[in-house]
This record gives C-alpha cells, structure tokens and sequence, in this order.
C-alpha cells in the first residue's frame, strides 16, 4: 500500500521532518491546527487502528515512548499538549496511514469539534 506518508517515509514528496528513527518519522503538518502540529508515524504503513494486530504491539509502544520526548524537543511538554488518533472516515481520518496528531503551543479547548 503507498500512501502520501510512504511517500514521504521515501522522500519522495518533501516534508519539514523533526524527528527520525528505525520505526518512525515525525513531521510538521502542512495544516496545522495549533502553533506546534506535528504527525508521527510508523514507517511501515498500516492504514487504521482497527487494522492493528498483535505484532504491532511493540511498535505502537515505540511510538508512545516517542511522544513524550518529541514533546519536550518541541516545547510543548512543560505546558501540555493533546495526541489524537483519528480512525476511519467518521473518525476524521484522511490518509490510510496510521498517525497520531501532537498538538500544543496554545490552550486547546474540549470537545475538539
């Protein structure tokens, strides 16, 4: 499955990347909806949550270990920030790619909308 986040894992579509490891690859989103709006995403693409399975336990781990000091590099983690996961069409997801939505820089109020 090729995804416009499996082109930018490739590097074939230029993103403004803060963050890489062997698992994943973190970069700012080209909508953002608060000052600090990054995407962090696994490098193997799995289109939803719901398409999880148990070997991607340890990858998902991975990427919520990640989000704390991504937070802190960015700024945001003395503040607060808010993660989001959308799933499915209903759910506001809009590329077939599992990705988590770190958001900060400003209050961010409840519901999100």
């Amino acid at each position: 499955m090729t995804t416009l986040f499996s082109k930018i894992v490739a590097r074939e579509i230029p993103a403004d990347i803060v963050y890489e490891d062997a698992q994943c690859l973190a970069f700012r989103d080209i909508a953002p909806q608060a000052p600090t709006h990054v995407l962090l995403i696994p490098k193997r693409a799995i289109p939803t949550l719901n398409a999880l399975e148990p070997e991607d336990a340890a990858l998902m781990g991975h990427l919520w270990q990640v989000i704390p000091r991504l937070a802190e590099q960015l700024g945001v983690a003395a503040g607060g920030y808010r993660v989001v996961a959308n799933c499915g069409p209903d759910g506001g997801q809009s590329v077939d790619h599992v990705h988590f939505h770190l958001l900060g820089g400003r209050p961010l109020t409840w519901p999100p909308g």
